[in-house]
């Protein structure tokens, strides 16, 4: 029987700086849930899950109410008791199988610390395509989405054991600060009469993809460059397009 649920890897380059100006707050999205390999944990945790129903020949699965289901791994086999209210909900027990997926779907809020390694400026005010790389930090706060693709698999001479490929997508907006080289190429009709590094607050939306060791994501924002150059500056409040990187704080 073939797998019912496959995930694509794609060995994708670096994007150009035009690509990144035409097209990356849509592609990126795209490019994020497949550009890692699908990560592998050894024991799901207890919480709440949502199957995600599918054609399929399990009858067992076919049958799992649609509505939240608390889960508890105890070996291959998964204890499924949904959110009824009643004093006695039924409990389904659920053994995996190597032949069948069993995929389940987690929402969560997710909280994250990003570094901002570079942001992609377009073309303006007579300055090409700008590619800055000072430092910049964001809070991210967003909707987390992460499937868990479960069964069995023979990896021991003793039998089969539990085998769970996860993958972790999310979507949300950042507030944050940086700096940026100000100089008189890009403050326009008054320039500035000294070079130096602006304080800028920057915000936006971003997709990350969870690659188990840790985040990465595509982000779109603005910048408000603090101080007397601010008004003048030919990217305030203009957008551009840059890469997070960060740890998961929850």
């Amino acid at each position: 029987m073939q797998p019912w649920f496959q995930l694509r890897v794609l060995r994708a380059g670096c994007p150009t700086l035009r690509q990144l100006g035409l097209g990356l707050a849509t592609g990126g999205a795209l490019a994020l849930s497949g550009c890692a390999v699908v990560g592998n944990v050894t024991q799901l945790d207890d919480d709440y899950y949502r199957v995600v129903h599918h054609a399929t020949s399990d009858s067992l699965a076919a049958q799992l109410p649609r509505g939240p289901l608390y889960a508890q791994q105890h070996a291959d086999t998964l204890l499924l008791t949904p959110n009824s209210g009643t004093a006695a909900p039924r409990t389904y027990r659920y053994h995996l199988q190597p032949t069948q997926r069993l995929l389940l779907l987690r929402r969560r809020l997710d909280l994250d610390v990003f570094t901002i390694p570079f942001k992609a400026r377009p073309p303006r005010g007579g300055v090409p395509i700008q590619l800055n790389t000072n430092f910049n930090a964001a809070v991210y706060v967003g909707q987390r989405l992460d499937f868990y693709s479960l069964r069995t698999k023979r990896a021991t001479p003793f039998g089969a054991t539990p085998h769970i490929r996860a993958t972790g997508i999310g979507y949300g907006a950042f507030v944050g600060a940086g700096s940026t080289f100000i100089s008189a190429d890009v403050t326009g009709p008054r320039p500035t009469t000294a070079d130096y590094e602006g304080l800028v607050l920057h915000g936006g939306i971003a997709a990350i993809y969870d690659a188990r060791a840790f985040n990465i994501g595509l982000a779109m924002g603005i910048d408000q460059l603090l101080g007397p150059d601010g008004s003048y500056w030919i990217y305030q409040h203009k957008p551009w397009f840059g890469v997070l990187f960060g740890l998961d704080l929850n």
